[in-house]
Formats: C-alpha cells, structure tokens, sequence
C-alpha cells in the first residue's frame, strides 16, 4: 500500500473529533491542578490555607501561558485552577479544542514543573461562551468561588489547627451561614476582611499599555514607544466593579 493512501486512510481516526469553535465565539480555557489539594499539604507541604510561594508558583504559570503563543486577553486564578480568555479573533491552531486543550495544559504543567522543581500536571477544559455578558458572568462566577472557598478554608483550617479531626472540623463549617463563619473566625481573632485580597478574591494577569523613552539614531531624538508589559493584579475590585473591569479586557 502507498504511503499516501494509508495516511489518508488512518488519518481519519485522527481527526475524527476535531472541533474547531466558531469564530463568533468567546473562548475561556480552565486549567486546573491534578491532585493538588494532596500534593500541596501531603507532599509539597505549602501552608495551609494560603501559602504565598505557591500563589507565585501559580502567578509564574498564569505569566507563562500569556506568553506561550496564544492571543490572551485576561488571564485569572484562584487556588489551584486557572482560566484564560482568548482574544475573540485568536485563530491559534483554527481554533481546534484538542489542540488548545493539550497545548495549554502541558505548557502549564512544564512551568509550573520547572518553577517548582518537582513535577505537577495540570488538565484543561474548554468554555465557548457566545456573547460578552457570559464572560463576565463566568469570571464573576469563579471570583465568588474563591471568595466561598477561601472563607470555607480559613474556617476550616483554623479548626484542625485548634485540634479538630478532619470530619470534626468538617462538619463544624458545612453547617454554618457566611455570617456565622465570619463570626466563628473573628471570635478566635481572624478577621476576615483584612485578609489578602488575593486570597479572597484571587489574581488577574493582563497586558498594559506603558510608553518607553527610546532614542533615534537617525534624527538625533529622543521618543516615546508604546510598549506592552505583563501586570498582576493581587488587588482586583469586587462585585459589579470587577464586572466591568472583565469587560474592559474583552477584546
């Protein structure tokens, strides 16, 4: 059998599954850790709730995936997840889900791999929201579970370090109101409140625009570039404001 004809034949079960998201289309990539929750307490031995090598283990990654050929427009995490807002005219890999799904996963594991020093690996999940109103209500969504989690953690983790068993300690915060959390930590003298506001409400990564001072050497003049740079948040709005600061990075 020729070469051509049996990669035609087999190429078929290939690319049997291809999905290519429709340019009109807002397209979001989660990422999320693989057995982090027991790789950061057990093995890595982060503290708990919050740890701030890992949140820059995590900011490294985010920083990396902006970068790593993809047109991004809003990077954002909480935890140990991520989710990435591509431009709406990316058209990288013509937009293939498997592509875009196994490229940014193994770019976050490696990343996050060599920063770290030890391995870790990351899954991914396409999100194709069709309009600008679903992207803000999907980022708005996962800034209140880092605010929900990060409330649920601190309360959780103040307890076992009080010396509650893991389903003590458990149980003791499932049954309990947001109020009666807060409460609960402030009378063992956390408040809430105060906390980073990274770990309450997570970190965006987006591009800015600055002008840089550079010189002509063919008119002897100095002028001023615009120039793109990376920035992280660790002081992102909340509510309808963080809203509207999502819509300013849809492009």
């Amino acid at each position: 059998m020729r070469f051509d004809d049996l990669d035609k034949r087999l190429r078929q079960y290939e690319t049997a599954y291809d999905f290519c998201v429709p340019q009109e289309n807002f397209i979001v990539v989660r990422l999320d850790g693989r057995g982090f929750t027991r790789l950061t307490k057990e093995i890595w031995q982060f503290e708990a709730p919050f740890d701030i090598r890992f949140r820059d283990l995590m900011a490294h990654t985010v920083q990396h995936l902006m970068k790593c050929g993809f047109n991004v427009a809003y990077g954002y995490s909480e935890s140990d997840e991520i989710s990435l807002l591509l431009r709406r005219d990316d058209d990288t890999f013509k937009r293939k889900t498997r592509k875009i799904i196994s490229v940014l996963a193994g770019e976050a594991s490696a990343a996050f791999s060599v920063a770290h020093g030890q391995p870790a690996a990351f899954d991914a999940r396409v999100c194709i929201l069709p309009n600008e109103k679903l992207v803000v209500d999907y980022f708005r969504w996962r800034h209140e579970d880092a605010h929900r989690n990060a409330l649920n953690a601190h309360c959780y983790w103040m307890l076992r370090k009080k010396g509650e068993s893991v389903s003590r300690a458990t149980e003791a915060v499932s049954g309990l109101t947001r109020a009666q959390k807060h409460d609960l930590l402030f009378e063992n003298n956390i408040n809430f409140n105060e906390l980073p506001a990274w770990q309450k409400r997570g970190f965006g990564v987006y591009f800015q625009t600055t002008l840089k001072e550079g010189f002509n050497p063919q008119t002897g003049e100095t002028a001023q570039a615009e120039r793109q740079i990376l920035h992280t948040d660790f002081e992102l709005p909340l509510g309808d404001d963080y809203g509207a600061f999502v819509l300013e990075r849809i492009v």
